[in-house]
């Protein structure tokens, strides 16, 4: 195989499945096609996942990636873009000594929507966020360092390698968000931002405005958490024991605007969408796929299922979720350049993946961050049109009777919630009107926050979800 002697790097934050499955393997196609100009550099900003690095290291940063489609064909691929796995220490040294690199053009993310501490302003919540400030305190005590102290966060990460990037002159970057974050190039770029300017460096508050881009991107590609089995079907398979392999969905997507700073891979060769404006394609995303992933979560778990594919196979549910798309989602996304329909029909096909065994613990998550990101946007849109919210009304509904649920302590898995104040939730669900308290809660509403209008959608489709659960048991 002919390399390129001095390829350009992407150096990558966050190497969990999601970026293995979905970024690397993008590149990998990249390679196979014969353009080697371009490899990615990948670790963890946090002390995780540290089987798995090690076994990614002992590898040379190659794994293989099991890929399931909804009808059962499973297919195997190598993947070796990942051409360095960079090992956690506290002070990120290797990511910050990277980061200056000339040849370090573009450095992309992955770190969950709630690793942003975004409001639904997009103005950081210092009070939510103590790690943020922790890392302020860090670099104010370090200032005068080439690098900075210890930081855990991305905008502590980013701000000392950015730092060291100035200093050493090493040229312009793209900075580019893979998150599930609704205008995600823009939304952390302010964070950034904001994080910078109160840390008091204006210096490089200038130089990232002058020297960085911070393109959005739509990503899209389910990856559930690598399990022993996948280990097995590829020594299976393959012959090869690895114990790195990981299992996505066969869909893959990735939709981008094309504003680069210093160059990038020819995405476009290997079916990377570059864009004017991602907007609609994120929209339909969010609204469709993510906000109907929740829908069928919450309402899975409370008929007692385990797993996405069992919910979307009910009946009952896929109804309630393809009503919400069909009568409230498409229409406030209309008009569109996707066809929205077959968007529908195909995100529920991908749900119906068995072999996918995507858990209802995984998607029911951050209910308080899906909300207000996922769903209070079509219910807001709708209202404001003089338009019916009966479908969409059912999706928070269904949050409230889970959270009902995990309440009185009958949730069969922990949850988990970045956003949610526990204390607060439990004095929601213990109002005399939970309904009330639940369409009040600003977290969650925002501006719609007490509108009657929402509170009596809530309040149908709230006794709408107590009598089809109430009928289940019987």
């Amino acid at each position: 195989m002919t390399t390129d002697p001095s390829p350009l790097t992407i150096l990558h934050l966050g190497l969990g499945a999601f970026h293995r499955a979905h970024q690397a393997l993008y590149l990998q196609q990249l390679h196979a096609l014969g353009d080697h100009r371009w490899v990615l550099a990948s670790g963890n900003l946090r002390p995780d996942m540290q089987q798995t690095i090690a076994a990614l290291q002992a590898q040379q940063g190659a794994y293989t990636l099991e890929t399931v489609s909804a009808q059962g064909v499973r297919s195997y691929t190598r993947v070796e873009s990942i051409r360095r796995v960079l090992a956690y220490t506290p002070d990120l040294a290797a990511l910050v000594a990277l980061a200056q690199q000339p040849g370090t053009r573009i450095i992309s993310f992955t770190v969950t929507e709630a690793g942003y501490y975004l409001d639904s302003r997009d103005q950081i919540d210092w009070d939510g966020a103590p790690e943020l400030r922790q890392d302020l305190q860090a670099l104010r005590a370090d200032s005068g360092s080439a690098g900075g102290g210890v930081v855990c966060t991305l905008y502590g990460a980013l701000s000392v390698m950015l730092r060291a990037r100035m200093r050493a002159n090493a040229g312009a970057v793209t900075l580019l968000c893979c998150d599930n974050l609704r205008h995600n190039g823009d939304r952390t770029r302010s964070g950034l931002l904001q994080f910078v300017l109160a840390l008091g460096d204006a210096e490089l508050a200038h130089w990232i405005s002058m020297h960085s881009t911070s393109p959005n991107a739509m990503v899209d590609r389910i990856t559930p958490r690598p399990t022993p089995d996948v280990v097995q079907r590829v020594r299976q398979a393959t012959g090869r024991d690895d114990p790195a392999a990981l299992m996505a969905e066969s869909f893959i997507q990735w939709v981008m605007e094309d504003r680069f700073a210093h160059g990038r891979p020819a995405w476009e060769r290997v079916g990377v969408e570059l864009v004017e404006s991602v907007v609609p394609y994120e929209e339909a995303k969010i609204r469709l796929l993510n906000a109907t992933h929740c829908c069928i979560a919450w309402a899975g778990t409370l008929a007692g299922y385990r797993f996405i594919h069992e919910g979307t196979q009910d009946r009952a549910i896929r109804q309630m979720a393809f009503d919400y798309m069909t009568d409230d989602a498409i229409p406030a996304l209309s008009p569109s350049p996707l066809d929205l329909a077959r968007y529908r029909d195909v995100v529920l096909e991908r749900f119906t993946n068995p072999a996918i065994e995507d858990s209802n613990q995984r998607v029911a998550m951050d209910g308080f961050s899906k909300i207000p990101g996922f769903i209070a946007p079509t219910i807001g849109e709708r209202l404001a049109r003089g338009a019916g919210i009966a479908g969409v009304a059912m999706l928070p509904a269904l949050f409230l009777a889970y959270l009902q649920r995990w309440h009185a302590g009958q949730i069969p898995y922990p949850y988990q919630d970045q956003t949610m104040d526990a204390h607060a939730a439990h004095a929601l669900c213990a109002a005399p009107d939970p309904v009330a308290a639940f369409a009040a809660d600003r977290v969650l509403w925002g501006r719609l926050a007490g509108d009657a209008r929402l509170t009596d959608a809530l309040r149908s489709a709230y006794q709408r979800v107590i009598t089809w659960t109430r009928e289940r048991s019987a």
